[in-house]
């Protein structure tokens, strides 16, 4: 059986304003370039792209796309971020009936999904307290210590041009509804699908929405090293998992009935709070989004499988582990900014502790 759904939109970023970056994502088929007279015409005539292209075939859901959103994101480059957007060729795969492998696969530096407007959700940032990775204190983007230049879609550049989100994509949620039921987002690198951050209260069955809640927390008391201070939530570190105090599991998920899936399905949820976009995987990531960024981008290959859920009052973000990061911890490339070449010290688009 074949099943398609295309997701049109129209391409306000001609060939002529766009470039690629320093270097290309290694699960990117190559893009023609334009002539100078279609360049031209496209100034007068914005093409009418399909952003995305969702095909089941067989045991698989693939996925081709462009990268661009449908609703012309924020002005790039900004005063926060001096990348430009660049149309991607994605060609993904995800499995149709997704399996839970009874452990949780930290992300790491890896795109944890992609819209279903064909943008990737990449959470992680590459910015760390004073420049330097190896004191274990990564900035959160959405974390309001620093200046990344997001859109009012939460979303901004990375320096190879790639469009991506770091939390609730709001132009999606807005075009989908979801305070009435439940809105389908996207869908994880493992193949469970995302949804908004509103769903039914009664996960058994249709019933009256809810907006579902994360169950970290920050942390009480001050940092033992590095920034210093109290725990305000600015550092990913900063953040604990508290197994009860929320809707959600540890990679904010859980099982629920949508209109999808009468019959319920795992899912994971994006939240306005931390994680935002989930950190870890329940099922097992096709290699089609690890090859996005080769081994997993400036930090290394996305990191071993944590055994099972992590214990109460830790979590996969709770303890600091220092150089290490822990399992499957480590910087990627969300930030939009690209490493730092001053170094330790060096300028940072971040500020305070």
């Amino acid at each position: 059986m074949r099943k398609t759904l295309a997701v049109l939109g129209t391409v306000l970023t001609t060939a002529a304003q766009a470039h690629d970056g320093s270097h290309k994502l290694a699960g990117e088929h190559p893009v023609e370039e334009k002539s100078l007279s279609e360049s031209v015409w496209d100034l007068m005539i914005p093409p009418a792209d399909a952003a995305a292209t969702i095909t089941v075939e067989g045991a698989y859901r693939y996925i081709h796309a462009n990268g661009y959103p449908i609703k012309a994101p924020g002005q790039f480059p900004n005063s926060g971020n001096p990348n430009r957007i660049s149309k991607k060729n994605y060609q993904l795969r995800v499995p149709v009936n997704p399996k839970k492998t009874g452990r949780a696969t930290p992300t790491g530096p890896a795109v944890f999904g992609i819209a279903v407007n064909g943008v990737v959700m990449d959470p992680g940032t590459a910015e760390f307290w004073q420049n330097d990775r190896r004191s274990g204190w990564n900035y959160e983007a959405m974390g309001g210590a620093c200046r990344l230049g997001l859109d009012k879609f939460n979303a901004h550049v990375q320096p190879d041009g790639t469009y991506h989100y770091h939390g609730i994509p709001t132009g999606v949620l807005a075009s989908e509804g979801g305070k009435s039921v439940p809105a389908l987002l996207g869908y994880a690198a493992d193949g469970f699908p995302i949804y908004g951050p509103y769903g039914y209260s009664d996960p058994k069955r249709p019933s009256a929405m809810t907006k579902l809640k994360s169950s970290y927390v920050i942390r009480s008391g001050t940092r033992p090293d590095g920034p210093g201070g109290s725990y305000d939530g600015k550092f990913t570190q900063d953040w604990t998992y508290a197994e009860g105090r929320g809707d959600l599991d540890h990679c904010n998920g859980r099982f629920a009935v949508t209109p999808e899936y009468p019959k319920g399905t795992y899912q994971y949820v994006l939240t306005d709070t931390f994680p935002f976009i989930p950190r870890c995987w329940m099922g097992t990531p096709d290699r089609s989004f690890m090859r996005l960024k080769g081994r997993g981008g400036p930090g290394g290959r996305p990191g071993p499988q944590a055994g099972g859920p992590p214990p109460q009052g830790g979590g996969l973000f709770g303890q600091r582990p220092g150089a290490g990061q822990g399992p499957g911890f480590g910087p990627g490339q969300g930030s939009g900014r690209g490493p730092r070449a001053g170094g330790p010290g060096g300028h940072s688009p971040c500020s305070g502790t």
